[in-house]
């Protein structure tokens, strides 16, 4: 079944004939619009226009009004299970020193464990930029300090001036 914001209801049904189907899902044949409408009508509820496509149109008698709120519950729960990632980015030189570089390293750690993605990045500048073997290395390392929480889901890439490596965090299911 189709569920689009704006299904047609009722009056708003064009089609002239309608593959009808009752609110127990027992399919009640070809009927024309109107008559759709006066069994939808008997019954107390609405009839909702479900696969517009299809020849002829196939029409449900349902209550719409409960219908939008039940699927509005389930909207709302799938919502509330997504999980938000967002990308961190972590900065480092080629030249890198030991104690930066662990700060930086303990840095990148805090963000997997909160299940952020983690961009580390290499800006080289000047002529650092002629040993890219440096920071390679340097984004190497990183990736081998930060594997028992991560995972490389980019290896390292050259992009101008810079060098980046992404690491993801390892799902525990």
């Amino acid at each position: 079944m189709i569920i689009s914001k704006d299904m047609n209801v009722n009056e708003s049904i064009r089609a002239r004939e309608v593959r009808l189907i009752d609110s127990n899902g027992d399919q009640l044949g070809v009927k024309s619009r109107q008559e759709a409408l006066d069994i939808a009508g008997n019954r107390n509820l609405d009839l909702v226009l479900v696969a517009p496509n299809a020849k002829p149109p196939v029409c449900r008698i349902m209550d719409y009004g409960k219908f939008r709120f039940e699927q509005q519950k389930k909207d709302k729960e799938a919502r509330k299970k997504q999980k938000i990632i967002n990308v961190k980015e972590v900065r480092l030189s080629p030249g890198i020193e030991e104690h930066d570089f662990n700060t930086k390293l303990r840095n990148a750690r805090k963000f997997l464990d909160k299940g952020d993605k983690v961009k580390v990045s290499i800006r080289f500048r000047g002529r650092a930029i002629t040993h890219k073997d440096l920071g390679r290395k340097v984004l190497e390392r990183m990736a081998e300090e930060c594997k028992d929480l991560s995972t490389i889901e980019q290896k390292p890439k050259m992009e101008g001036r810079s060098m980046f490596l992404m690491l993801a965090p390892v799902n525990e299911k």
